[in-house]
């Protein structure tokens, strides 16, 4: 049989998480990719450093877009993965 375990500590973490999740860490992710859009934007900004941005943005854009659709995906899970710990706490889900 696997074993089950769910102490306080991992309660504790599993609010913290959901409140990065479902705020703070999704919110942060749609900002830095809105303000990276408009510093890739050779009219709103340019030169040498600017291009260099540009050439890193491509990567950079794809990765909070991933970042996002995973963040989204979690925080879809996010009851499920509530109730499992909670009963294996031997909590309320």
């Amino acid at each position: 049989m696997a074993r089950v375990l769910a102490t306080d500590e991992a309660k504790e973490a599993l609010t913290k998480f959901k409140g990065l999740v479902q705020g703070d860490l999704e919110t942060l992710v749609s900002q830095l990719d809105a303000q990276g859009q408009k510093l890739s934007n050779p009219n709103v900004w340019d030169g040498p450093k600017a291009i260099d941005f540009r050439n890193l943005w491509p990567d950079t854009h794809r990765a909070l877009r991933t970042a996002k659709e995973k963040l989204d995906t979690l925080r879809q899970n996010m009851d499920q993965i509530t109730s499992e710990i909670m009963r294996a706490g031997g909590g309320a889900g």
